[in-house]
């Protein structure tokens, strides 16, 4: 089975079990502000697609470095300067689940 196939069927049913069991209780008026449930489905959606990009991106620019460092051992620190940038986009997307959850 494809991952994006597996992401996609996962959601769906996370989204259709967090829609029966808000069917199931009686509900206070809505202030217009995000429940509880749809906080934690964005803050892990915002978390879990960073970690994937950053996921796929470290897998070739680790690839293409340990290319590099073997031709040219001298451009090691360049090629570590590239992997923390990927590095950092698993980061803003923990910063993003933290905002999301402090709402």
């Amino acid at each position: 089975m494809k991952p994006i196939v597996l992401l996609l069927s996962v959601a769906a049913i996370a989204l259709v079990a967090a829609g029966l069991t808000d069917a199931a209780y009686a509900q206070e008026e809505s202030t217009g502000g995000m429940s509880d449930g749809s906080k934690l489905i964005g803050a892990g959606i915002a978390f879990g697609v960073a970690a994937g990009g950053a996921g796929v991106g470290l897998g070739q620019v680790g690839a293409a470095g340990l290319a590099v460092i073997s031709e040219n051992p001298a451009l090691q620190s360049k090629v570590f300067i590239f992997v923390g940038m990927v590095e950092s986009i698993a980061i803003y997307g923990i910063v993003m689940m933290f905002i999301i959850l402090g709402q």
